[in-house]
């Protein structure tokens, strides 16, 4: 097992988010998916978790399974909402005494369920149970265009820098900017903070998925959605996922210029996107010979 912590220390990560399969077509989806996947050589992967005693044991399953079955690195998600801290605890401890050494503290969205728990308020202290039980990489999340529950910019940063003093990396939200990550990065840097932050990447493939992109926290911006519009006129939906690609492989390029320490993918459980994006970073020359996804 790898901490991500001491690859980033290395050099550049490059990496997958997944979801927990709620059925058993989303299980071999996934399974498709991994399979595809794995012989990227990806530095890491990622869990979400939603929270709940279900979404949890789904999440630890995954996690687990990956790390005994198969070559992948796996980080946890874990979240405030619907847990006492006693819970939390729990789930850390179990987490160290299956193998997992990477966790990401979220402080979760709010639950329709009024009687809820929610002891801890906010992601940094999570962050610091995680610590205090010890032998974790810990990660949290950023978001360049700021948290929607923050009321400015400027408090946002500064409850992002006061995770990172406590964390060892951050990932981003999704975003289409490179200003966006670069404006984060330079606040981070204003408030003495220089621990690693992964961009998030997910290409848009379809112009169904654009307002659902600005439903998961990131707008897709005027010039994109122009963009993509003209190659659905062209070519249709094919066309669509070709410049959706593109247009993600020069964010990823222009990132990676810029000195990230890496890149995150939200694949949604899918391959194709991210191993073009892949084939055309130059990244993993031989995958022409893996799965076409």
């Amino acid at each position: 097992m790898t901490r991500i912590s001491d690859l980033l220390a290395a050099g550049p990560t490059y990496s997958f988010e997944f979801f927990p399969p709620k059925s058993d077509r989303e299980l071999l989806v996934l399974s498709r998916t991994l399979l595809e996947l794995q012989p990227l050589g990806p530095s890491f992967v990622s869990v979400t978790y939603r929270g709940g005693a279900e979404s949890r044991q789904r999440t630890q399953d995954l996690v687990t399974g990956m790390l005994h079955t198969s070559a992948l690195a796996p980080m946890a998600h874990l979240v405030c909402v619907a847990h006492t801290r006693l819970e939390l605890a729990e789930i850390l401890v179990s987490l160290r005494k299956a193998g997992i050494e990477n966790v990401l503290a979220l402080g979760g969205d709010p639950t329709d369920d009024a009687r809820a728990p929610r002891e801890l308020a906010h992601a940094v202290e999570l962050v610091e149970l995680a610590r205090a039980i010890g032998g974790f990489a810990i990660g949290v999340a950023a978001h360049p265009a700021g948290h929607p529950a923050s009321p400015d910019l400027v408090s946002d940063r500064d409850h992002l820098a006061e995770k990172l003093t406590r964390a060892d990396f951050a990932i981003t939200q999704f975003f289409f900017e490179l200003d966006e990550y670069l404006g984060l990065v330079a606040d981070m840097a204003g408030r003495g903070i220089d621990k690693p932050v992964l961009p998030g990447i997910m290409p848009v493939t379809s112009m169904r998925s654009i307002p659902r992109m600005a439903e998961m926290g990131a707008a897709v911006p005027e010039w994109m959605t122009s963009a993509l519009a003209e190659a659905d006129a062209a070519g249709g939906s094919d066309a669509v996922r070709r410049r959706g690609v593109e247009l993600a492989t020069e964010l990823c390029r222009a990132l990676l210029a810029a000195g990230a320490p890496g890149l995150h993918f939200y694949t949604l459980n899918q391959s194709r996107a991210t191993r073009d994006i892949y084939l055309s970073l130059g990244l993993a020359p031989d995958l022409s010979r893996a799965g076409t996804g």
